[in-house]
């Protein structure tokens, strides 16, 4: 009898069964947790599926990242064939489909691809400009929905970080500065994924990410780029960094990631932390007893292909060493699953030479395989793809998301007033022209609106650098002196995308409307400074007032900037221009 297929027996009963069956390999493919992509624009429909039965059949990997899909219905064709390919194998085990977050206006291949054809919600910052947890829970909500659809059952996030450094390029990602909102609010979201009180087959699990803390990084450069490995400590905020996880792991949080980066000058090791033993075994494993499953981010053993890049292997400190002994050091401290790597031989030769033995290995498969019957996957392989259709991108889900985009904004001045009812207006940066009477010739407008994207500085060096927006937060000459110009022309209505915290101060001088935004569609943006829509956002991190100030903070202290423009919590309600203060005053 096969106790593993019979959802009547107990869990535990089901894994140790199953386990006892299960060869090295066949262990061994567990531990891997690669992308997977459909055929579309890179990869034809032939070698896609020739990749998913190298991966699923021949290497027995069952946990994937997917990647593009095209639309909801093309995720959710995919996930089934995966499925397929899956239970084509000795032991049926079924495939884990994870992705990171999909439900954005920015799209970056290395941490989540926007998918058009799901609701539309303003960046994670931009939750955490609405007052209060009910929006993070509902949009987690949706989240699950869509994704469950789709046979996506693992939420390659929420970001547990603290937005500690305004020049990270990942910021846009966490719940913003303050410690106590990140916490709240990255419980919220895991709630929301969950759906219940316990894991189950209605939940999409969190990967609550990236342990310890990744918004330390030196200088705000990401660790993504090999260039720029160091996260660095000046205040001595270490535990500061890790309290968000805390809660989460209180919450019920069955997976965390660690991040690639090294720490520097700490007591800690000059490794990265997926490799760290004061951290994962210490930290995270003995004291904060976390016994779910911990995931390396992505292509720390090997390098792998994106198109013209070699992305890999991230193994910072030991870059030195091969990737099986790589492999073991990241075993040994307490790491269960490679993110990103493909290539369960690895542990096979270390069981084979003795280095790590089969019943560590069987450590991590069990709390893996935990993770697959909590999650219902042996009993509901497949998904309708009628349903994907239906339930992603519903009008009720797309309404919400609408509203949460509005909610987000923040109104940081309101010296133009609300856009003239009827007004022609001069466009830079809106996409949609025919939203509003338009005029192509400035001396004809009646008003100017510009979108605006934080500054950042490009062509720093590297393929991933161009995906990472990294440097000076102040505006370049250029765009000032433009703005400048309009401002003599008409009224200016200017909205700035806060992918970080953009220095403001020369855009107040302009005596213009200006509002800042997490992700939305030129309609709210438009609407806004019609004033149409209340406006109620606040900021989720202080905006500093000069580069100066930022470059003489310390990365892993929150709120380090000297005297800022403005406070997180700051943002004008419509109705009476009055500043409210939510968080940091």
């Amino acid at each position: 009898m096969n106790v593993y297929l019979d959802p009547t027996q107990p869990i535990e009963c089901r894994i140790e069964d199953l386990l006892g069956r299960m060869t090295v390999a066949e262990k061994a493919g567990l531990m891997f947790h690669p992308t997977t992509q459909p055929g579309g624009d890179s990869l034809s429909d032939a070698d896609a599926l020739r990749e998913a039965q190298l991966n699923a059949v021949d290497r027995g990997i069952s946990h994937f990242n997917v990647l593009g899909g095209g639309d909801s219905a093309g995720v959710a064709t995919w996930h089934n064939t995966l499925q397929d390919f899956a239970g084509s194998t000795r032991l049926g085990i079924p495939i884990t489909l994870s992705s990171d977050p999909r439900h954005g206006f920015r799209s970056n291949p290395f941490t989540g691809q926007s998918l058009e054809s799901l609701s539309r919600w303003p960046e994670t910052t931009g939750i955490a400009a609405i007052a209060g947890t009910d929006v993070a829970r509902e949009y987690a909500e949706i989240v699950r929905q869509e994704f469950l659809a789709m046979g996506i059952r693992v939420y390659l996030g929420p970001m547990a970080d603290i937005f500690t450094e305004p020049r990270w390029s990942r910021g846009f990602g966490t719940f913003g500065e303050d410690p106590a909102r990140v916490a709240e609010l990255t419980v919220a979201f895991i709630e929301g994924l969950r759906g219940g009180r316990t894991l189950g087959p209605d939940s999409v699990a969190a990967v609550v990410k990236h342990f310890p803390g990744g918004g330390p990084q030196l200088r705000g450069d990401d660790a993504h780029d090999p260039r720029y490995p160091e996260q660095v400590y000046p205040g001595g905020m270490q535990e500061l960094h890790i309290e968000p996880f805390e809660k989460a792991f209180a919450a019920g949080a069955t997976q965390v990631m660690t991040y690639y980066g090294k720490p520097v000058s700490t007591e800690w090791d000059e490794v990265g932390f997926a490799f760290n033993a004061p951290v994962v075994r210490d930290i995270l494993r003995k004291r904060l007893h976390f016994d779910g499953v911990v995931v390396t981010d992505w292509n720390l053993l090997e390098g792998e292909q994106m198109g013209d890049l070699t992305f890999g292997p991230n193994g910072w400190g030991l870059e030195h060493l091969t990737p099986v002994e790589r492999a073991r050091i990241a075993i040994e401290v307490g790491v269960d699953q490679f993110g990103g790597d493909r290539n369960p031989a690895l542990i096979e030769e270390l069981v084979d030479s003795g280095a790590v033995t089969e019943k560590r290995i069987d450590q991590s498969v069990r709390r893996l395989l935990r993770e697959k019957f909590q999650l219902g996957l042996f009993e509901n392989r497949h998904v309708d793809v009628a349903r994907a259709r239906t339930t992603c991108g519903s009008p009720s889900y797309s309404q919400k998301g609408v509203a949460a985009q509005s909610a987000s904004l923040v109104l940081l001045s309101d010296e133009a007033g609300t856009l003239p009812a009827g007004a022609t207006v001069f466009i830079d940066g809106i996409q949609d022209p025919s939203l509003l009477p338009t005029t192509p010739n400035i001396e004809d407008a009646d008003a100017i609106i510009v979108r605006l994207e934080a500054p950042f500085e490009p062509g720093r060096g590297s393929v991933v650098a161009e995906y990472f927006h990294g440097g000076s937060l102040a505006f370049p000459s250029n765009t000032l002196d433009k703005l400048r110009h309009y401002a003599t022309q008409a009224p200016l209505y200017v909205s700035v995308f806060l992918e970080r915290p953009a220095i403001v101060g020369p855009l107040l001088d302009l005596g213009a409307t200006v509002i800042g935004e997490f992700g939305a569609s030129d309609t709210v943006v438009i609407n806004a400074f019609e004033g149409t829509i209340p406006l109620s956002g606040t900021l989720p991190f202080d905006i500093p007032a000069s580069m100066e100030a930022v470059e003489k903070s310390r990365e892993d202290v929150p709120f380090d900037t000297k005297e800022p423009l403005f406070r997180a919590g700051f943002g004008i309600a419509r109705a009476d221009k009055t500043p409210h203060m939510t968080a940091q005053a």
